[in-house]
Order: C-alpha cells, then sequence, then structure tokens
C-alpha cells in the first residue's frame, strides 16, 4: 500500500523565484523506513516539509494515506497531522513548564484521550529510557533525555507516518545511537513508516531504502538488500 506519494513537487522560494525541489516524484509504500540524504542545500529538509504539509508546494502533487493533502481543509489537515503523523525535529520543541510525561501526552489532550493514553506514554517511557523522567521539565533533562520524550510524544497517537528531520543533530554519539535505535525498533515493532532526513551516512544505511538528492532532484533511489 502506498501511504506517501509526491507527484511533479516544484518548491520555489523569493521574489526571484530560486527553484529548490525540480519536479520530484517517488512513493513510500507502508512500513518503509527511507533516509533522505544530500548535502546541504540539496534540498532534503524542503522535501520533508513539503510531503508533511508543514509547507505549501509551488506546483505539484503529495498524497498521504490516500488524500490530496494540499486540497484538504485547514480543519482536516490539522486532524490528519495530530492522529496519522508525528514529527521529530533537530530540536526537541518540549514545552518548557510541562514535565515529561505531559509532554508526551500534549497531542492526546487535544483528542480528550489524555487519560486513555497515559499507560501507553509510561510504555514509551519504559522503551526508550526516559520513565526516571516522568516528573521532570526539560530543564532538568539532559539533551538526549529530551529528545527521546519527544519522540515519544511524536508516537503517543501511534502514527502511521513518522518524519524526522536531523533527529540527532544535536546529540552525542551515544544518545544518536539510541535515537536511531528507537526508530529501528519502532519500525520493526509498530510498522511505523519512516521518512528522515539525515546527513549522517552510516544512519542512512540502516534504513531500508535511501533516496539522494542532488540539486533539487533525486539522483540515487536504492533499497537496501535484505
Amino acid at each position: 500500500m502506498i501511504i506517501i506519494e509526491g507527484k511533479n513537487i516544484v518548491k520555489a522560494f523569493g521574489q526571484q523565484q530560486q527553484v529548490i525541489l525540480k519536479s520530484i516524484s517517488f512513493s513510500v509504500t507502508k512500513g518503509d523506513y527511507v533516509a533522505l540524504t544530500g548535502r546541504s542545500g540539496s534540498g532534503k529538509s524542503t522535501l520533508l516539509y513539503a510531503v508533511s504539509g508543514l509547507d505549501n508546494l509551488t506546483s505539484g502533487e503529495v498524497w498521504l494515506i490516500g488524500k490530496n493533502i494540499h486540497q484538504l481543509k485547514n480543519k482536516e489537515l490539522h486532524l490528519m497531522r495530530n492522529k496519522n503523523i508525528g514529527f521529530v525535529f533537530q530540536f526537541h520543541y518540549l514545552l518548557p513548564e510541562l514535565t515529561a510525561l505531559e509532554n508526551i501526552l500534549m497531542p492526546a489532550r487535544k483528542f480528550g484521550s489524555e487519560k486513555a493514553k497515559k499507560a501507553f506514554a509510561e510504555h514509551l517511557m519504559h522503551e526508550f529510557g526516559v520513565f526516571h523522567c516522568k516528573a521532570k521539565l526539560p530543564s532538568q533533562m539532559s539533551g538526549g533525555e529530551m529528545q527521546r520524550t519527544a519522540i515519544a510524544r511524536a508516537l503517543i497517537m501511534e502514527p502511521d507516518i513518522l518524519f524526522a528531520d536531523e533527529p540527532t543533530g544535536n546529540l552525542d554519539t551515544e544518545n544518536s545511537e539510541k535515537v536511531i535505535s528507537i526508530f529501528e525498533e519502532i519500525n520493526r515493532n509498530l510498522k511505523t513508516t519512516i521518512l528522515m532526513v539525515t546527513h549522517e551516512l552510516d544512519f542512512a544505511a540502516r534504513a531500508n531504502r535511501k533516496i539522494h538528492l542532488v540539486d533539487g532532484k533525486i539522483a540515487e533511489d536504492v533499497r537496501r538488500k535484505q
């Protein structure tokens, strides 16, 4: 089943209309773990933002879970983002006034399912090694703990798709390894489809597919031999 599909995606910025993405087309099947790679300025993060619905296209189409997201009303797109999609960024974006557990349950609160999701939130905290941070504020946590908490928050609604933009960018080697191991685990056990931007070639090699961008075009699209 195709869960992400981009059709002739073009993205240009500025008055001069500098074209960053040049008619990109690709699809991702359910359960895939795809690494987006490329040099700085190649368009990999721009592509991630375009296909996740966080940014508008100049032209082209994006389909997520069978829906053309740029034809959805704002309310429908917002609902899809909160229920079917998880986001992990280079920075954790935890709310400073909330504890780790409260941050993780934030998406569930929007649906009135905070109580129903509490046990799952605690399960994720155990799995990701941050249960000891349950009552801590972000200011009382390490960088690795905050990023793992952010991943748990992204997964609390059990999304179909996880979009990640340089999720290890601000982490040391040990915590980067923990994050990538978590991604491998949720892809394997929860069948979560992952589209991850990374400049770390070792981590990209651990995805089951790599899409490499050069100057706003797909230069290579290879699937790892199982």
